[in-house]
């Protein structure tokens, strides 16, 4: 499939009836889009848009529809019918959300050392979600977060003393089964700390949580709409 002029190489069309959308929700959008949400579909198939790009040595595609306010982000790239974790890596920093996505599209699918960048065979097999964060707030304790509805960021020392941060979006602790102390654990030894994990370690964390929306696109959700775009 030869997706270089509808993606990259000219101006993208727009679907029948469709507009800018807006960051704050303030009209109904046509798929059924709250109000309120600034995550979109629309940056799930961009970032479909800006990995092929890269993969195939193209022109990155034209600037978006979606709004470009500044918010923190995280891009997760999930491949097969499991939907095994293949790259994730964002920004707590707000960044204009054109760029930022654009820059994180293509980083968490090579550059995530965890694992080998994606290449394009495996294009046509892959998941891709933007997860827009949102409503941060300092937590009295290790504790003051709940499963399934924060995400959290820790700084802790490891044991060189050394400051070290590591995070979790949201729907990692439901997705693994785990308790909070399960996930705080987890998530010391994500960020490095190989000693044993104490109760006073806990207590010591200094502990970040917030929200996220996120949207998900599939491939062939992607193609759909690329297909849609050229009508």
């Amino acid at each position: 499939m030869n997706m270089a002029a509808g993606c990259c190489g000219t101006k993208k069309q727009k679907l029948n009836n469709s507009s800018s959308i807006p960051c704050n929700g303030t009209s109904v959008i046509s798929n059924g889009i709250r109000n309120g949400m600034v995550a979109h579909p629309e940056m799930c198939f961009f970032c479909f848009d800006v990995l092929y790009c890269h993969l195939h040595s193209l022109e990155p595609p034209k600037t978006p529809d979606f709004c470009n306010d500044p918010y923190p982000l995280f891009v997760t790239w999930e491949i097969g019918k499991d939907r095994r974790l293949r790259g994730c890596i964002g920004t707590f920093n707000a960044i204009n959300l054109h760029n930022g996505i654009r820059e994180y599209a293509v980083t968490s699918a090579i550059k995530d050392s965890r694992f080998s960048p994606i290449t394009r065979e495996e294009l046509t097999k892959l998941h891709v979600s933007v997860s827009i964060l949102r409503h941060f707030e300092d937590g009295a304790d290790y504790k003051d977060w709940e499963v399934g509805v924060h995400g959290i960021r820790i700084e802790f020392h490891n044991e060189k003393g050394s400051k070290r941060t590591a995070t979790y979006l949201p729907e990692v602790a439901t997705e693994q089964g785990w308790d909070q102390i399960q996930t705080i654990d987890s998530l010391l030894r994500k960020g490095g700390f190989k000693g044993h994990v104490t109760p006073d370690i806990r207590r010591n964390i200094k502990l970040t949580r917030y929200q996220s929306e996120k949207v998900s696109v599939g491939y062939q959700e992607y193609l759909n709409h690329w297909r849609s775009r050229r009508c």
